[in-house]
Order: structure tokens, then C-alpha cells, then sequence
């Protein structure tokens, strides 16, 4: 166990003292924050306002697009029913307009539906043509009502809004997006691992490449198990990335307070309402906010920590094994790549199941199911938690986790002991079973 520990400070040192780890640690929070400052800046600028131009023959819509012009609008609509077509549709060739909309005249107001076009040098949005299509079917569908001889207001008042209240079998109000919430909750802690996983798993490859590449490892292979080396760079390796982690949540913390000092921003959506909205949107959602935090109270908290320590340490170990036997099995990371998207592929298949189907049905068999398989579990069932999960589901998913790891740290330690002293050539699958039989 003393070996263990020397190997595990051995690589912690080596990461930490490591100039790029340094730089990186503290300058990652600074680009966060600069980024996530630069997109706050983007979304403020006002988008470029954009000429549409309408030859309206018919003469029925014309007042429609006016009446949606403003200051801020992203499209103003100008009336140009008395230009030729073939001159507008030369501005537009010129970049004049950004399209025109060319409305004929026809005899009746039903051929209009398949009669109108957008003429553009590019493909405008999905949404622009569908605000343009709304507003033509608005008005046709009110023409048509008159010409029926229908009330409109009257058909309008008719018109249902249904609202459905949710209740608990006990009598307890519940909530509407409580769901969306418990999701968004599992998915983070889901999301860190996988991200963790996959960062800190490759810097663990890397180092054993790194050390077989320069031969160092048969002079430390000499003194030390192959299996001890490989536990020791995997503990090392996770501990100086919690470290980082650690540092990198503290500093954008900091930067983010100080940014927000400085500059004098409100980070709160409601700074850029008047006070009258928002005391009247106080007064209207105080009690449905009490709610969410009394919902939110009431989700298993120390439950959803506690497995996420467990589930992050099984499964970190358990990817790791077999991130460091790939490094034992090949010479340099681009013979690597063959082997990783197996390991890759169940985290890209939980988060998939996760965020499809558990979100659904966080209690139907392919999220049970999934919650339980090791390589799939610690992304799946942590989403699953928040919505409540049986004791003996979780027994069950954690023992089969940290079975499968032990498996796994011996099946890898089996190819780490051979593959680590292999030089110049590319192992296949094949290669690989017959190191197992050693």
C-alpha cells in the first residue's frame, strides 16, 4: 500500500508542477468568464434591420406588414405596390431588399393561398416564412369569416382556453416543469462525469504513452507491480483534476462577483423591468415560487450528493482501467483511436438515455434497465434520482458498478502488464485476447 501512495504523490506532484496544468487552471476560468461575457454583449447588440419589400396587387395585405414596423423590428416592410416587379426583383439582385414579396391579384381571395412568393438571392429563415404565412392565413381567415356573415369576436371569445391543474394523490398541489427541473438537476451531476471521464481519462493514457514512449516505465516496472503503477496513476491523476476542479469553481466565482461589481451589472433577469412589472410579477408568482422551493426542498438532496461521490468515483475508475490499458497497448495517441470509441460510445449512449428517456419515463424499463448497467450507470441513474429511486435499485446498481470496475481493473491490469513493455507495434483485437491468456 506504501507503493501505491508514493506513485499516487508521484504523479499528483508531476501534474500539478506541470506548466501547461498551471496555466491552464488559471486561465481556463478567465475565457469562461470572457467568453460567457462576450455573449452577453452579443445578445444586447441590435440585429441588422432588414428591407422587405411588398408588391401587393391585391391590396389586402399591405396594412398588415405596416402596422408591424418599429423601431426595433428586425424586418421593415415597405410598400412598393406601384414599382414594377422586374425593377424590384433587379434590387433585390443588387442587394437592395433582403426579398420581395409579391402578393397578385386574383379573383378570388382562395387562389391567393398557393399564389404568393418570397423572392430572395438566399433561402430566408423557417421562421420568417412561417411570421409571413401566419399573417396572410390571419387575415384570409378573418375575410372569410365576413364574407360568411360570422361574428368574429363572437367566434373569438368562443374559442376554449383549457388549463389543466396537476395534484398529488394527497390532496398537495404540485407543479407544472417540475419535471424539466429534477432533469436539469441529474443531467448536470451527469454531464461533470462524463466530462471528467473523458478529460482526466485521456490525460491518464497520455501518461502512460508518454512514460512507455521513453522507456521510463522499465526502470519503474523494475521496482513496482504493473497493476500498483497503473492504480497509482489513476488515483494521482483523479485527485490533481479535483484539485483543478476545485480551483477553477472558486476562481469563476470570483471573477464572476468582480465582473459584475465593476461593471455594475445586475445579473438578474428582472433589473431591466419597470418597478411596476415587477411588483406586480412578485405579487402574482410569490406563491408559485414558495412552491418550487418547498419542491425543490423536498427532493432527495443528501441521496442525490451522496451517489454522486459513488457514482463518481466508479465510474472514473472504472473508464480510467481502461483508458490506462489502451496506453499500455499502443506507442502513441493516433495508434489510440481504434480503441477509444468503445469506451466512448456507452457515456454518448447514457447521456442519449438520459436526457430521451428518462425524462419520459424515469421509471419505465429502458431507464431501470440502463441504470443499472455499469458503463451506462453513473450518467443514467443520476439523472433517474431526483425523481426517486428504490433503495434496492440503487444497491443493486452501485454493487454491479464497483463489481465491474474490480473486473475491470484486473482485466486491464493483465494488458497493462504485458502492453506496457511492447514497443513498435500496433496491436490488434486478436493480440489483445491472447494478453489476457498470459
Amino acid at each position: 500500500m506504501s507503493i501505491i501512495s508514493l506513485i499516487i504523490q508521484r504523479e499528483f506532484v508531476a501534474k500539478v508542477r506541470n506548466k501547461s496544468f498551471i496555466v491552464m487552471t488559471f486561465l481556463s476560468p478567465l475565457l469562461f468568464v470572457g467568453i460567457a461575457a462576450f455573449v452577453g454583449y452579443l445578445s444586447t447588440m441590435k440585429a441588422d434591420t432588414k428591407r422587405v419589400a411588398i408588391h401587393d396587387e391585391s391590396g389586402l395585405f399591405i396594412n398588415e406588414f405596416k402596422a408591424l414596423n418599429s423601431k426595433d423590428g428586425e424586418y421593415v416592410y415597405q410598400d412598393l405596390s406601384s414599382i414594377d416587379v422586374k425593377s424590384l426583383k433587379d434590387s433585390i439582385t443588387k442587394e437592395s431588399f433582403e426579398g420581395l414579396l409579391y402578393i397578385p391579384k386574383v379573383a378570388s381571395a382562395k387562389e391567393l393561398e398557393n399564389k404568393i412568393q418570397f423572392i430572395s438571392n438566399e433561402s430566408p429563415s423557417i421562421s420568417f416564412i412561417e411570421s409571413v404565412q401566419g399573417i396572410i392565413a390571419k387575415k384570409l381567415t378573418h375575410d372569410n369569416f365576413e364574407k360568411a356573415k360570422l361574428d368574429t369576436l363572437a367566434i373569438k371569445n368562443a374559442q376554449a382556453k383549457v388549463s389543466i391543474s396537476l395534484a398529488k394523490a394527497s390532496g398537495e398541489e404540485s407543479l407544472k416543469g417540475l419535471n424539466e427541473i429534477k432533469i436539469a438537476i441529474g443531467g448536470a451531476f451527469g454531464y461533470l462525469i462524463m466530462m471528467f471521464i473523458i478529460i482526466y481519462g485521456n490525460m491518464v493514457m497520455r501518461s502512460v504513452i508518454e512514460e512507455k514512449t521513453n522507456r521510463i516505465v522499465e526502470i519503474i516496472i523494475s521496482s513496482v507491480k504493473p497493476f500498483q503503477l497503473m492504480m497509482g496513476k489513476i488515483i494521482g491523476t483523479s485527485l490533481a483534476g479535483l484539485l483543478q476542479f476545485f480551483i477553477w469553481a472558486i476562481l469563476g466565482l470570483t471573477f464572476m462577483f468582480a465582473a459584475s461589481a465593476f461593471l455594475e451589472i445586475d445579473a438578474s433577469p428582472a433589473a431591466k423591468l419597470p418597478p411596476d412589472v415587477i411588483q406586480a410579477a412578485h405579487q402574482e408568482f410569490a406563491g408559485t415560487a414558495q412552491m418550487y422551493i418547498k419542491e425543490l426542498w423536498g427532493l432527495p438532496i443528501a441521496t442525490i450528493l451522496i451517489c454522486f461521490v459513488i457514482y463518481f468515483i466508479g465510474g472514473y475508475f472504472l473508464y480510467s482501467s481502461f483508458y490506462a490499458s489502451i496506453g499500455a497497448a499502443v506507442d502513441s495517441e493516433t495508434d489510440s483511436q481504434q480503441f477509444l470509441l468503445p469506451i466512448i460510445m456507452p457515456l454518448v449512449l447514457a447521456v442519449y438515455i438520459g436526457f430521451f428517456t428518462v425524462m419520459n419515463d424515469p421509471h419505465g424499463t429502458v431507464a431501470t434497465v440502463f441504470s443499472m448497467i455499469p458503463l451506462t450507470s453513473p450518467i443514467v441513474m443520476l439523472m433517474r434520482i431526483p425523481f426517486g429511486v428504490p433503495w434496492w435499485q440503487l444497491a443493486i446498481s452501485i454493487t454491479l458498478l464497483f463489481a465491474t470496475f474490480f473486473f475491470v481493473v484486473w482485466f486491464a491490469s493483465k494488458i497493462y502488464r504485458v502492453g506496457i513493455l511492447m514497443y513498435g507495434k500496433k496491436p490488434t483485437w486478436k493480440e489483445l485476447y491472447k494478453w489476457l491468456k498470459y
